[in-house]
């Protein structure tokens, strides 16, 4: 019976020989659930971290299919996050966007080839080092009284003269006016937490803000950035995020890590410098 041809899936670059041993751990992960082991693939200074995928299921035309579904693409996103995890554990990592896949080993080689400096500067760059995810957050207003501010403005139509219309319209203003300075004590609070990690970061990156659909409607993003930190500077972080907490009260601020060092791998690379 003829093999079904397969392809390589990259998830990750080292330096070469960083990864000690690298077959016992990484072996152990399903990575994609292809039945086939998570492996590392010499290149020169270089090592990536791959795993063969049938080309049925991981073509261009299969990939759009496979990412185009929710479950199917939070399934992908977790896997390969996985092992860029495991990777990094090990070695200095600079992880590749999901979905690099190639035509075989080879393809590999000859990209990696390519971007060889920029892998190796990207490497020495992170290596001891990981990111730190901080978000601020401001809190909704408190909302109006019904009788002091209408939700509508059919609601608040004025009936009984020029009066009650200017007192309409101041009501409007003072609402806006308050929601106006909400937003400015948040954003002067995102600063503050901003400047704070920065001094302690080697690295950082403003990322954009989630929409109301990933927050909800009871708050705003109003910082979401990333910190490349030197290992071991986790317990200043804390302390200092802590110090943050206690002193800005209006915001609520958010730290998630350490990660392998995504944001900053580098721009060309991170961003899909790659290609099959």
């Amino acid at each position: 019976m003829t093999e079904a041809p397969a392809l390589t899936y990259a998830f990750a670059v080292c330096r070469g020989g960083g990864l000690t041993a690298p077959a016992e751990p990484l072996a152990e992960l399903p990575g994609l659930g292809t039945g086939a082991p998570v492996r590392t693939l010499a290149a020169g200074p270089l090592t990536a971290v791959v795993q063969d995928v049938p080309a049925a299921g991981y073509d261009e035309a299969a990939l759009r299919r496979r990412l185009s579904d929710g479950a199917e693409l939070e399934r992908c996103a977790r896997a390969h996050h996985a092992v860029i995890t495991a990777a990094s554990a090990l070695a200095p990592t600079v992880p590749l966007p999901l979905a690099t896949v190639y035509l075989d080993d080879g393809r590999v080689r000859e990209a990696l080839g390519e971007r060889e400096t920029s892998f190796l500067t990207a490497l020495d760059r992170i290596a001891g080092r990981v990111e730190w995810g901080v978000k601020v957050y401001a809190p909704a207003g408190p909302p109006p009284a019904p009788e002091t501010v209408p939700e509508t403005a059919h609601e608040a139509a004025p009936t009984d003269g020029p009066g009650n219309g200017r007192a309409y319209l101041d009501r409007v203003r003072a609402r806006q006016r308050s929601r106006e300075q909400h937003h400015t004590l948040a954003l002067r609070a995102a600063e503050r937490v901003d400047a704070a990690v920065r001094s302690l970061a080697v690295a950082a990156r403003r990322l954009r803000p989630h929409g109301v659909e990933v927050t909800g409607k009871h708050r705003t993003h109003v910082l979401n950035a990333a910190y490349l930190l030197d290992l071991g500077r986790e317990r200043e972080l804390r302390a200092a995020l802590a110090s943050l907490r206690r002193d800005e009260t209006y915001v609520q601020i958010e730290l998630s890590g350490p990660w392998a060092p995504y944001s900053f791998a580098d721009g060309g690379i991170a961003d899909g410098g790659m290609s099959p």
